[in-house]
């Protein structure tokens, strides 16, 4: 119960194995190849190894690299299989595994079923979900992990991510790859429910946040007889477009995330004294094909917007909403119209209940009424996306009028005055006025 829980505890202890980094410095390959070379030697793994790297909606987090990197390192010296963090995501096709995990064999591969081959291991209890919500949500959340985690005998788990701002959670990476990225409907819908009634800007950047005690409760009370090493990142994507590695950090519990969140929220999180009256944000059609995703470019830039602005997103690879057929449906009837008729329609719609990350997506995918979003899309007709409660524009218009191969990232003013904020990636940082990101 609530009193026997100490939250503070939860988010205490652990080992370290390294943790390097600094806004300033750049963490190339062959250091990276020496530290994880250094947490090998320390975790000696035998047996069977399992990599559990984040998906292609995250490519430029340097995991790929990192998992195949761990692959080399270990293959022929025992088994080792891999299990991307898919979440609700679409399977990764053949050639994005080949782009994000370059040398790992496709038989190496197993799929997440977000839905079918999971292990049931414990549930947070309601009262400390309302604890954490304080009072705004009251419901228990059951920890599933897929059985390939919990069943498959593995001698150490390496978990590997980014972290990087996220709108549920606070700040992306450690125990969110596992619970979440290799979780069941129930941790998933419930987590990002908790999210979203807890309200986006106050979890934004933050590395204490009410869904992370919820996985650091799941951690300490479900999965500490599992052998699960963390290896994080911290990325910044330059003006140039590069993106350069600035932190490593590696360990078992807690300890090892908090080492690295104050990192990712400095150099991640992109401040602006002004708000932005308009922003253009591109999506890349390798990785954004459905709003489901590409509502990245709403999340991670509305701390930034005017009152009044406009978000312009030019997403020439989306063509539908989520990224099943079942939330596209929800996505379709319910729209972005922001949290009090999400709400509502969470109470009158028994699907939209029983699909509560997709709720939460419709949450976070609205302006909530402060700014106008408008969709240039490849896929999605004018009247799709009006039937969500979006604007509509023409992709090839938009293309030359802001062409992402000749904007620079941040402020940039047109041949005719015009004057915008360019986003070239939303999932690469957060972006915020001072104000709202204190």
């Amino acid at each position: 119960m609530v009193g026997s829980v100490d939250r503070q505890q939860l988010r205490s202890g652990g080992r370290v194995h390294f943790a390097e980094g600094a806004p300033d410095r750049v963490i190339g390959s062959g250091r990276a190849t020496e530290l994880v070379d250094a947490l090998l030697a320390a975790i000696a793994p035998r047996g069977r190894v399992l990599l559990v790297p984040p998906d292609f909606t995250r490519l430029h987090s340097g995991a790929g690299e990192l998992a195949a990197l761990l692959y080399r390192r270990l293959v022929g010296s025992v088994e080792v299989a891999v299990l991307p963090a898919l979440g609700t995501h679409a399977p990764m096709t053949p050639r994005e595994l080949a782009v994000m995990f370059p040398g790992i064999p496709a038989t190496a591969f197993h799929v997440h079923d977000w839905r079918r081959e999971l292990t049931t291991l414990g549930e947070v209890p309601a009262d400390f979900v309302r604890e954490v919500s304080r009072g705004r949500l009251n419901q228990p959340i059951r920890c599933e992990l897929a059985s390939l985690v919990v069943e498959g005998g593995w001698d150490r788990i390496l978990s590997i991510g980014q972290l990087v701002p996220h709108e549920v959670v606070g700040i992306a990476g450690h125990d969110k790859n596992l619970f979440v990225g290799t979780g069941g409907k129930d941790v998933i819908d419930r987590t990002h429910f908790l999210g979203a009634v807890t309200g986006m800007e106050s979890i934004l950047g933050r590395a204490i946040t009410p869904v992370r005690d919820v996985l650091l409760f799941m951690a300490a009370r479900f999965t500490k007889n599992l052998p699960v090493t963390h290896l994080m990142t911290v990325r910044t994507r330059e003006r140039d477009g590069t993106m350069l590695t600035r932190g490593l950090f590696a360990g078992e519990g807690p300890a090892c995330f908090f080492a690295g969140a104050e990192l990712a929220r400095t150099c991640n999180v992109r401040l602006v004294n002004e708000p932005i009256r308009k922003a253009v944000v591109y999506l890349d059609p390798e990785e954004y094909r459905s709003t489901w995703l590409g509502n990245k470019a709403v999340y991670r830039t509305r701390m930034a917007l005017a009152d009044g602005g406009e978000l312009l997103i030019l997403a020439p690879g989306v063509a539908r909403f989520g990224e099943d057929p079942g939330i596209d449906r929800l996505i379709r009837r319910h729209g972005y119209r922001g949290t009090p008729p999400t709400l509502r329609a969470v109470a009158t719609d028994p699907e939209l209940a029983d699909s509560l990350s997709a709720a939460a997506h419709l949450v976070h995918g609205s302006s909530e009424g402060r700014f106008r979003v408008t969709y240039a899309a490849g896929g999605l007709t004018a009247d799709e996306l009006a039937s969500v409660g979006y604007e509509a524009t023409d992709l090839a218009t938009m293309l030359r009028r802001y062409d992402p191969e000749r904007l620079l990232p941040g402020p940039n003013r047109l041949a005719d005055g015009e004057e915008i904020f360019f986003v070239p990636n939303p999932a690469v940082g957060l972006w915020s006025t001072r104000g709202r990101c204190a």
